[in-house]
């Protein structure tokens, strides 16, 4: 008896020539495909991916085997698809109808730090704050040890201007290059950037794919300590062994969000399987089968009880995107 072909039966469908992408899922790519090295996966699952452990699948999940394989790509997609690119997945809501168009993952190939000398590192957009902090201490540049302290990778912090312990990446960013939705890659200088709080200029849909940031010349040993003193400060206050997102809220002007939400009696509020965090107000937890939509209401609910309270209207600093059930 004859099968029927399954999803994953390429070889039943190979013309002899050497695969150029792998494609999972049963819908066609929305690109051709043939030269393109990287992964390119259907409905893909991304509530694993992101720190709160919720949230629905990308339409497609693109992870790239280097800059120039996402800049064929994006050339060919040609803006017909809307594009989200995903770092480390804090700072993140997606809601429970998953992503439309195709998200960026970018992976081993853009994670690379290196010392371009005068306290230079050049970093990939797939690199983590720990990473580009800890190669800045062996290297023995100073004034990056905040990025120990933020979640997340360069391209994700980039975009946002992260910050954490009195200082943010404005400080110490020369420039960026970036894969634009039509797959022109620029490079953006800070001052274009328009750099305010948690806020910068790149359009939606563009791909940090390296950075590069100013240090000063310091000790290895004293570079260590300080990363060490933020590391346990983290530990000692914020809620980092739960299914959290990071800070949920901006801190307005002059005022503290989490003492906001301390005030407005949200300590342990819930919702769902939605918390708010006994340890740090500003931060949501996952109690363990929330859904996204339990982890954006409460949000709202608490946004709600600190307006009625004090008056002021909390912004969101995690980004919420996606589609709604």
């Amino acid at each position: 008896m004859t099968m029927p072909h399954q999803p994953d039966d390429w070889n039943m469908l190979d013309d002899g020539s050497a695969p150029n992408c792998e494609v999972e899922g049963a819908a066609a790519s929305p690109v051709p495909i043939q030269g393109i090295r990287g992964r390119l996966t259907s409905q893909a699952p991304l509530a694993k991916l992101v720190w709160f452990k919720a949230g629905g699948p990308a339409d497609w999940l693109f992870e790239p085997a280097d800059a120039a394989d996402l800049r064929e790509f994006l050339e060919r997609l040609d803006g017909e698809l809307p594009v989200m690119a995903l770092g480390l997945g804090s700072n993140l809501i997606i809601r429970d109808g998953g992503i439309p168009g195709v998200v960026i993952r970018l992976g081993k190939a853009f994670a690379g730090v290196t010392d371009l000398g005068d306290h230079v590192l050049e970093c990939g957009g797939g690199a983590s704050g720990i990473l580009v902090s800890s190669s800045a201490r062996d290297a023995g540049i100073a004034g990056l040890e905040f990025l120990r302290g933020i979640p997340g990778t360069v391209g994700g912090f980039v975009r946002m201007n992260g910050g954490a312990y009195g200082r943010e990446v404005a400080d110490v960013l020369i420039d960026c290059d970036v894969v634009m939705p039509n797959g022109s890659c620029i490079r953006l200088p800070v001052t274009d950037l328009d750099y305010r709080y948690r806020h910068s200029a790149l359009p939606d849909g563009a791909v940090v794919v390296s950075a590069r940031f100013q240090g000063e010349a310091g000790d290895p040993a004293v570079i260590g300590a300080e990363m060490d003193r933020i590391a346990q400060a983290r530990e000692d206050s914020q809620p980092l062994r739960s299914k959290t997102g990071g800070s949920t809220f901006k801190n307005p002007e002059g005022r503290k969000a989490w003492a906001l939400v301390d005030e407005a009696g949200c300590r342990g509020l819930t919702l769902g399987g939605a918390q708010v965090s006994e340890k740090h107000t500003n931060f949501l937890i996952n109690t363990g089968d929330a859904t996204s939509a339990d982890i954006e209401g409460l949000g709202e609910l608490v946004r709600d009880r600190v307006r009625a309270h004090s008056g002021v209207a909390l912004e969101w600093e995690i980004k919420r995107v996606g589609r709604p059930t």
